[in-house]
């Protein structure tokens, strides 16, 4: 059995376009859940949610969303965790640079390869992260540090089917 292709669950499906008012939507329910008060194993294994639907939509509309919202909410990130102001906008923009970059590739692979490539741009996005912290003289967290980017490459077939429910045609019943 065939992986479907990227954003539909068949092939062949068109899928509406996505209005800005819908982005803009995901992006909060993202960093929403981003600021769910978690702790324990359950805040180490949290997927970074704003970066994987930047990710998403750097991939499905290159065109559309562009660096502003990755830098905004990088910034907000920021903020909200209380940590070096910019860190997350600048990984961000390297994400949403790398998702336009290789959106045709990606789109290409089925959900596992999808999944290597998502992986991979998460990891460099949290390596930008942990090296701004070292270089404001923070200390190597461990490896444990991470265990969100394996997190939200094992979540990316859920917000591919999640984020793209609206967007598939409406089908009449007669």
């Amino acid at each position: 059995m065939a992986i479907p292709a990227f954003g539909s669950a068949h092939g062949d499906e068109m899928l509406m376009p996505a209005k800005p008012a819908y982005i803009a939507l995901s992006f909060f329910v993202a960093f929403m859940l981003n600021m769910l008060p978690l702790t324990g194993w359950v805040l180490m294994l949290r997927p970074d949610f704003v970066a994987v639907v930047l990710l998403y939509w750097a991939i499905q509309h290159p065109r559309t969303v562009g660096f502003a919202p990755a830098f905004f909410l990088g910034l907000a990130m920021d903020v909200a965790d209380g940590s070096l102001f910019g860190q997350h906008a600048l990984a961000y923009c390297v994400l949403m640079a790398a998702g336009m970059i290789w959106h045709r590739r990606i789109s290409l692979f089925g959900l596992r390869g999808q999944m290597l490539h998502i992986l991979g741009i998460l990891l460099v996005a949290q390596l930008i992260v942990l090296a701004v912290r070292i270089a404001a003289g923070n200390a190597f967290p461990g490896w444990w540090y991470f265990l969100p980017s394996v997190s939200g490459s094992l979540l990316w077939p859920f917000v591919c089917h999640v984020v793209t429910l609206p967007l598939r045609p409406r089908v009449k019943t007669e």
